[in-house]
């Protein structure tokens, strides 16, 4: 019998936090055994806002970079550049032609990220979650782990899936979303009120993959906490929560076990021992992307292998929808 297929992505909006590390890439490193895995940098989607050219192209290799560095396995899993497969696009254009306008207008992160400049917007930015219901079904995608913040992507994208296969006939599978729950929205240290953010404009709010020791202490230490004592897991206490929740991810430690250790320890002694373990847990990645990027021709490689991957199937899929409607 055949694996299950996993499909996901991340944007090359900016630097790999450790939001993403452990809301998302530390469980696709998981997801490898047992399942046929593609996950692809998503630089289409990054240029539904404004992008400089010469970073989106560095980014796009520096986040595969560091795919393989946290431990997603290049020989085992198809690692590959959106753009590079153009079976993404032609099937949105598919996809755009029978989505009801009604469906689109109720996607609340376009509201969100469009927020007051709604007319001044890219078209891309309104069509995305279209071009991402491409992504997922071009590969008989049966799981795709999302934050939660993407489910509504995931239900359009089965949606879209359902109307096709009604109209034309059963042509795509209808994926299921993977929602990690702990630590699916680890917060901003300078604004726990908001999920940590590539495109965030504070550098103080996000602890970057690549940070070093030094600038990891220094983010911690000045993380927002609260004018209470005592340390324990409490959301309604934002910053103390967020900062208990990456302490309980990365050491594995029970709630309960944590709870103890701090007893009559204050916010000072929290901050230093998780700066250390943050440090400590991100050192290996640092240096695995390190040795990786002294040869850059291994990344081009390893997308260029992954993009003729995705392409064989991806095509394939795009056939017998083009057949389906009757182009061609």
């Amino acid at each position: 019998m055949s694996k299950p297929r996993v499909f996901s992505g991340v944007q090359p909006s900016g630097a790999l936090h450790i939001g993403n590390y452990l809301g998302a890439i530390r469980n696709w490193v998981r997801m490898q055994d047992g399942n046929e895995c593609f996950f692809c940098v998503v630089d289409a989607h990054a240029i539904t806002v404004p992008q400089d050219p010469k970073r989106l192209r560095a980014l796009t290799r520096e986040i595969a970079a560091l795919y393989i560095a946290c431990g997603v396995d290049p020989e085992r899993t198809v690692i590959f550049v959106q753009s590079h497969v153009p079976a993404h696009f032609e099937m949105t254009w598919i996809f755009n032609c029978i989505t009801p306008l009604g469906w689109l207008n109720r996607m609340t992160q376009f509201k969100e990220k469009a927020g007051e400049q709604r007319e001044q917007v890219s078209a891309g930015l309104y069509d995305y979650p279209v071009l991402m219901a491409s992504d997922i079904l071009l590969y008989d995608t049966d799981y795709v782990p999302v934050g939660e913040d993407q489910i509504q992507h995931i239900e359009l994208t089965r949606d879209i899936a359902q109307r096709f296969n009604y109209l034309f006939g059963e042509t795509f599978k209808l994926p299921q979303a993977i929602v990690q729950r702990a630590g699916a929205r680890i917060m901003s240290l300078d604004n726990p009120e908001k999920k940590m953010s590539k495109s965030s404009e504070s550098p103080m709010g996000t602890i970057d993959l690549l940070d070093e020791p030094d600038a990891i202490r220094q983010k911690i230490m000045r993380a927002v906490t609260d004018s209470l004592r005592e340390i324990r897991f409490d959301e309604s206490r934002k910053g103390l929560y967020n900062l208990l929740t990456i302490y309980e991810l990365l050491s594995g430690q029970s709630r309960e076990e944590i709870e103890s250790h701090f007893a009559g320890r204050g916010y000072a002694e929290l901050k230093r021992e998780l700066a250390e373990l943050v440090a400590e847990s991100l050192r290996p990645i640092r240096e695995k992307y390190r040795e990786i990027m002294k040869d850059p021709q291994y990344i081009e490689d390893i997308l260029a292998r992954g993009a003729e991957k995705a392409n064989a199937i991806a095509q394939q899929t795009l056939r017998r929808a083009k057949e389906r409607v009757g182009l061609g």
